[in-house]
């Protein structure tokens, strides 16, 4: 091919990349899907701990949205409420803490076994709130990666939740969170409380994505 020929056609293929248009912020067309290999892990250690969990069937929603590699966990020990399908790093997360931080704690900190776990969701195609800077990204919960607790319920009757006793006049309740929190940190990538901003004001947002963010 001529010279002249092979630069006209180089320019032109230029031209045509330099036309796409980018995808926008937050979104993908195909959402990253976890190695087959490190769930098949993720699905011996929970078995190994004694969890009980459902497989689920991997499943794009599109514009960045999809369930891949999760379960959706049907016995840790305590009942939890308001979750589904939970990506299978974030399950094996969830029940660590709430078996070896969260059922301890409530009877050494608060002096009654813990009765439920109240969740406020895992999965919702969305993207994140609460931040203007981050608005356009989608939250970890588009990919099931993420799990939302807004309370703790004892047997003895009380109600301990992030709303009301985060900065609620009962001592024990505030560090009982708090200490729920420092836990969490080192279990989960990134754990936000009403430290963080007012979005999260009822609620602890723990996340299985490697950013060690903890606020």
């Amino acid at each position: 091919m001529p010279a002249r020929s092979l630069l006209l056609v180089l320019l032109l293929l230029a031209l045509a990349a330099c036309g796409r248009t980018p995808p926008t912020r937050g979104t993908r067309a195909e959402p990253a899907r976890p190695p087959a290999r490190e769930t098949a892990q993720c699905h011996a250690d929970l078995r190994a701990e004694g969890v009980d969990f459902r497989v689920l069937p991997d499943r794009d929603f599109g514009n960045g949205c999809g369930v891949f590699g999760a379960v959706q966990l049907t016995d840790i020990g305590v009942p939890v409420t308001g979750i589904t399908a939970m990506r299978c790093g974030t399950a094996r997360a969830f029940a660590g803490w709430v078996r070896n931080a969260a059922v301890p704690g409530a009877y050494q900190m608060l002096g009654s076994e813990l009765a439920r776990i109240e969740g406020m969701g895992s999965y919702a195609c969305r993207n994140v709130v609460g931040s203007t800077r981050n608005a356009g990204r989608r939250s970890g919960h588009a990919l099931a990666n993420a799990v939302d607790v807004g309370g703790f319920v004892l047997k003895d009757g009380r109600r301990v939740s992030v709303l009301g006793d985060w900065n609620g006049p009962d001592e024990r309740a505030r560090e009982f969170l708090r200490t729920m929190r420092r836990s969490a940190c080192r279990r989960f990538g990134t754990v936000l409380s009403p430290d963080y901003n007012a979005a999260h004001a009822n609620h602890l947002h723990l996340e299985d994505d490697g950013a060690r963010f903890c606020r």
